[in-house]
């Protein structure tokens, strides 16, 4: 290394990605650094999965509650919003300092300030006068939510990262969007007795999910006391002395405390220096990488949500290993996004792997069959609750392998983490069936589906 660059490697972001691509490369005997101008933990630990996680478990209690009063038990209980917050934020700060203790133990530099680029081997600190050189540049800067700022009003909205720290629990809030974020923080607000509407201008939520799974998870939330609007947006938001009027395009008038979007995130580029170092985006405003996460320019890779390849921590985990592989090890790799599990923390919760029934349709070569099941969650028995779980299997009807399972209800996370196991080893209907069931379970209702719900011919 020539002695002009300062580090082999320096990682601009300090996520989930770019803090284990950093420790791997240090580990390896490299020299390192990483900035991060927030706090080390990126999106997942600060201000999304992991507060999320929380917040969805705090919020469950009142459902967990009242289904406890099914089996004898008679609960008196309030919540106090300020006092989980201060517990949240105690949490997220010990995490945070686990990481950066964790990047000091492999000896990688951590610098605390935003990096911009200044041609292809150089970055600048801002506000420190301090410039860095570096043999190789790593980006790893995530997203952002995205909010319309034309919309009239839009300055009185939130996002999911104010969300994380309200002053007090709002009596009223109306989020807008069908995504994933969204529906968590519906069924978040909801279940702490917030008088809660999600508006959507799509069809139905969760677009890009299996038709089956939307339509059922819109019917639960409702039923836990979610108001959905679907077909509709925003035109406009108005503050008033009681609250802020939400302005439908329909014609609607909805009054709340609180307004949230999201409607999406988008790739944290902005005035990062990328045209300077030779790095393009693609159509999308994201970062252009290959195969093997190298930009457009030679010496410069880039990994995580900011590629918006697939917007997920663990993905973005094993991105930053297979780059560590690829460039330090002589070992190149690539990460297979097929049958990628993922998991929308809603309540009902939803747990899903491989192929929505529509995506097998239209890629399987023969007919696909289908075999779903709906039933109520033996936990709900004494309670006269009609909250339903779903589970679906999609097989490919030649090679007979199951190449999508889909579930809603209690625990579908963790039971979607080992069905993912399953479909990416390819296993087949009748592997899963010989397997035997663990009984009395919801799982055990994978493994005992045998009534074909259709069997069509794909549409090519």
């Amino acid at each position: 290394m020539p002695a002009s660059w300062d580090y082999d490697l320096f990682v601009i972001g300090a996520g989930s990605g770019g803090v284990r691509a950093a420790r791997l490369t240090a580990l390896g005997g490299k020299r390192v650094a990483i900035a991060e101008e927030f706090r080390v933990g990126g999106t997942c630990v600060i201000r999304g999965c992991v507060p999320k996680k929380f917040m969805v478990m705090a919020s469950d209690f009142s459902h967990q509650f009242q289904t406890a009063e099914g089996y004898g038990w008679t609960i008196d209980a309030s919540f106090d919003w300020p006092k989980f917050i201060h517990a949240k934020d105690v949490e997220i700060a010990r995490l945070s300092g686990i990481y950066a203790a964790n990047l000091g133990k492999a000896g990688v530099d951590l610098i605390h300030g935003r990096a911009v680029l200044r041609d292809a081997h150089t970055v600048e600190i801002i506000g420190k006068n301090q410039t860095i050189t570096a043999e190789k540049i790593l980006i790893a800067t995530g997203g952002r939510p995205w909010m319309p700022e034309d919309m009239p009003g839009i300055e009185h909205a939130i996002t999911s990262e104010e969300a994380f720290h309200l002053p007090e629990l709002p009596k009223r809030i109306l989020i807008a969007g069908g995504g994933y974020i969204a529906v968590e923080f519906a069924g978040i607000f909801a279940g702490l007795g917030v008088e809660t509407t999600l508006i959507y201008r799509g069809p139905n939520i969760l677009r890009g999910f299996d038709d089956d799974v939307r339509a059922h998870l819109a019917g639960e939330i409702e039923k836990r006391g979610i108001k959905v609007i679907l077909g509709c947006q925003h035109s406009a938001i108005e503050k008033t002395a009681t609250g802020l009027v939400n302005k439908l395009e329909n014609g609607m008038e909805i009054e709340t405390d609180v307004v949230m979007f999201a409607t999406g995130r988008v790739p944290h580029v902005k005035d990062l220096g990328l045209e300077t170092a030779g790095v393009a985006l693609n159509d999308k405003g994201a970062i252009e990488v290959d195969s093997l996460s190298k930009t457009t320019a030679d010496n410069i890779w880039a990994i995580g949500d900011v590629t918006d390849r697939m917007n997920l921590t663990p993905v973005a985990i094993r991105e930053a290993v297979a780059f560590h592989e690829t460039v330090f090890r002589d070992n190149p790799q690539h990460f297979d996004y097929e049958a990628v599990a993922t998991a929308v923390f809603s309540q009902p919760p939803v747990g899903t792997v491989g192929l929505s029934e529509s995506e097998a349709r239209h890629s399987c070569p023969g007919a696909v069959d289908v075999y779903v099941t709906r039933f109520r969650p033996m936990k709900y028995a004494f309670t006269g609750s009609d909250e339903r779980m779903l589970m679906k299997l999609v097989v490919d009807a030649e090679s007979q392998k199951v190449v999508g399972v889909h579930i809603v209800g209690p625990e579908a996370p963790e039971m979607i983490q080992l069905a993912a196991i399953a479909v990416k080893a390819g296993l087949t209907k009748a592997q899963w069936d010989a397997t035997c069931a663990v009984h009395p379970t919801m799982a055990e209702e994978l493994v005992t589906l045998k009534e074909k719900q259709s069997t069509n011919t794909s549409a090519g």
